[in-house]
Order: C-alpha cells, then sequence, then structure tokens
C-alpha cells in the first residue's frame, strides 16, 4: 500500500467536490423534510398564542434549522459517502482508479479530508449558532410561544426548593444581581408540607436579601381567599448563582460557558458526569462525521456488476447507523455512571474507526 494518499491533485480536487456537491444536497432534502414534519406538529401551540401568525411560524423555523443541521450532518456525510462510492463504483471509475494503482486508502483519502474540514465546519456551527439558537428557541417554549425573550443568560422554566417552601419563575434573565424573574409564583407551605399560601407575580428581583416581588397577588389556602399585596420580599436564599447552576442546559451553552458551568458545580458540590461527557461530545459528536466516509467505504468497492452493490450499500448504512445507536447508548450509560465523561464520549468513535478499518483491510487491501 502506498503511502502518498494524494497523488493526483485532480482526482482529489474531483473526489472532494464530487462528495460536498452530495453531502449539501441530502442534506437540504433531509432538513426540509424534517422542518415541514416538525412545524406541523409545533404550528399549532405557536399559532395558538395571541398576536402569533405567519412571521412566528418563520421565526421558528430559523431557530429549529441549525438544530437539524447539526444533528443530521454526520447522517448526510453517510449517506452522502454511500451514493458517492456506489455511483463510481457502478460507472467503472473505481476500477479506474485501482487500474492506475490507487489502494482503498487512497481513494477514501478526499473524502476523508473533505469530511474532516466538515467537521471543522460543523464544530464552529455548533458553537457559534446552534448553541445560541437552542438557548432562544427554549426560552421561547418556556414562555409558550409568546414574545420571543431576550437570551443572553436566560434560563427557563425555574424551580427551587428553600426549605418548606418552593419558588417558580417561568423565566430568569441576566446573571449575577442584576438576575431578573418573570412569571413568577412563590408557595409557602406550613410545616406538614401543605401549601398555606400561594404568591404571583409577574416579574421579581434580587435585592441581596431576597427576591422583591412586583405587585404580587397572595391566595390563602385556608380561607380560599384572593387579596393583591405590597411588594414583598421571598426566599432570602435563593440566590442568583444558585438558580444559575441549577439549570444548565449544555446544548445552550459553547465550551468556555459550559465550562464555567461545571466548574461552578462542582464548587457546589454538585454532580457534574453528565455534563463533561456532552462536554467531551461536543467535540466528538462532530469529528464523527470524518468516521463515515469509512464506515460507508464498503458501498464502494467490489465489482458492480455481481449484483452485490445494493448489499454492500446496505452493510454501509447498517455500520453507520450502528455508530449511532452505540454513541447514544454511550452517553446514556455516562449520564448514570456506568462511563467516564470522557469514555462514554469518545468509546463508540473509537470502537467503529477500528471497526471501519478492519473492514476496510480485510476486503479491499
Amino acid at each position: 500500500m502506498r503511502l502518498d494518499f494524494f497523488p493526483s491533485r485532480r482526482l482529489t480536487l474531483y473526489l472532494g467536490t464530487t462528495f460536498v456537491v452530495r453531502i449539501l444536497a441530502v442534506l437540504a432534502m433531509l432538513v426540509m423534510i424534517l422542518q415541514v414534519l416538525d412545524l406541523l406538529g409545533e404550528s399549532g401551540k405557536i399559532l395558538a398564542a395571541d398576536g402569533n401568525g405567519q412571521a412566528q411560524l418563520l421565526t421558528y423555523a430559523s431557530l429549529r434549522i441549525p438544530q437539524l443541521v447539526a444533528r443530521f450532518l454526520p447522517y448526510s456525510v453517510l449517506l452522502a459517502t454511500i451514493i458517492t462510492l456506489s455511483t463510481l463504483n457502478q460507472n467503472s471509475e473505481v476500477i479506474a482508479m485501482k487500474a492506475s494503482g490507487l489502494s482503498a486508502h487512497q481513494i477514501l483519502a478526499p473524502l476523508v479530508l473533505t469530511a474532516l474540514l466538515i467537521a471543522g465546519a460543523s464544530f464552529a456551527f455548533n458553537e457559534r449558532v446552534v448553541t445560541r439558537a437552542t438557548a432562544t428557541l427554549s426560552a421561547w417554549q418556556k414562555a409558550d410561544y409568546g414574545p420571543v425573550p431576550e437570551t443572553d443568560g436566560a434560563l427557563a422554566n425555574i424551580y427551587m426548593v428553600e426549605g418548606n417552601d418552593i419558588l417558580s419563575a417561568r423565566l430568569a434573565t441576566g446573571s449575577g444581581d442584576a438576575m431578573q424573574l418573570s412569571g413568577v409564583v412563590w408557595y409557602r407551605r406550613d410545616p406538614t408540607l401543605m401549601l398555606a399560601e400561594q404568591w404571583r407575580a409577574d416579574t421579581a428581583r434580587w435585592t441581596g436579601q431576597g427576591w422583591l416581588l412586583s405587585r404580587p397577588s397572595r391566595f390563602r389556602v385556608a380561607s380560599a381567599s384572593e387579596e393583591q399585596m405590597a411588594d414583598t420580599t421571598v426566599a432570602p436564599g435563593i440566590s442568583p448563582v444558585e438558580i444559575e447552576i441549577s439549570n444548565v442546559n449544555a446544548d445552550a451553552q459553547n465550551l468556555g460557558q459550559l465550562s464555567q458551568s461545571i466548574e461552578a458545580l462542582e464548587r457546589a458540590g454538585r454532580r457534574t458526569d453528565e455534563l463533561k461527557a456532552k462536554w467531551w461530545h461536543k467535540i466528538s459528536g462532530p469529528l464523527s462525521a470524518a468516521l463515515m466516509p469509512l464506515l460507508g467505504a464498503v458501498a464502494g468497492f467490489g465489482l458492480a456488476r455481481s449484483g452485490q452493490l445494493f448489499v454492500r450499500a446496505i452493510i454501509g448504512m447498517a455500520l453507520g447507523f450502528a455508530f449511532f445507536v452505540v454513541d447514544n447508548a454511550a452517553l446514556a450509560i455516562g449520564n448514570f455512571g456506568g462511563y467516564p465523561p470522557f469514555l462514554a464520549a469518545w468509546a463508540p468513535f473509537l470502537l467503529f474507526l477500528l471497526i471501519g478499518e478492519m473492514v476496510l483491510i480485510r476486503t479491499e487491501e
């Protein structure tokens, strides 16, 4: 096997360009179909909010599309690999390349290089676009598709316990002493944990001594009466820092932000294995696109006229989808503490790298 993986610049550009076109075509097809199906399921909820219309549907689509692109890009690379290599094999181009002295690894090298560039672009896209879109969409969904909230540091669906009492909020914006809560409900319970009072306020701000409810209403359970109250401070033991570290959405944070969240949780004595696994997976996930040409390579070799081209394509798809199944299973096991975080994120990648290389060497080299 020759060690020069790129013997021909023209051939490398031809294979790389062909591969990129097919990746983009498959990705566009998948995203369009999945976005239409997703809109069918969510459009009723979006239009149910007052004042929402076509503009809000387009807003939802613009926030959802980056998530779909990030999730299905590796699938697109896998399918594009099978389509590209199957077409080359069907047209006897693989035979021509082998007859010129190229090995299977040399034929795959331009595809792997292209996939590595795609993986790098995917990582940057995830860090700069997907995390922000996820944060915005999550906050918007928690607001029942009402007005889109500001999302810098926004946290949704707050639920904190202080002694017998409970503080909940639909949304928290800002950070530190500047944090403000929206859609606030404070539940005061008696020593038997039975609900005694329920306080509701549209907003609350941190004063250093607790959360100041703005023009709250109080409902007393015993008398079943409700009354309007003056601004009142509640929950002095629940600080903005406690709220921030209790609502970490790894998908809505980039690597730097997630590192800070993990450090804050560790200082507070919280378990961080799940977040650490997701931190590592932010790197291994996009890099899985570079693995797809190797797993789908079996579709590109063998005699096209032998009748086994379809079977080889099915084997390539099976290897690729098996990787995604194992990858998700490893993350789930890691979340429960069965695997160390690093192993949960990287073991499937390394395992299928060896499997793909073994299949390629035994069948073609």
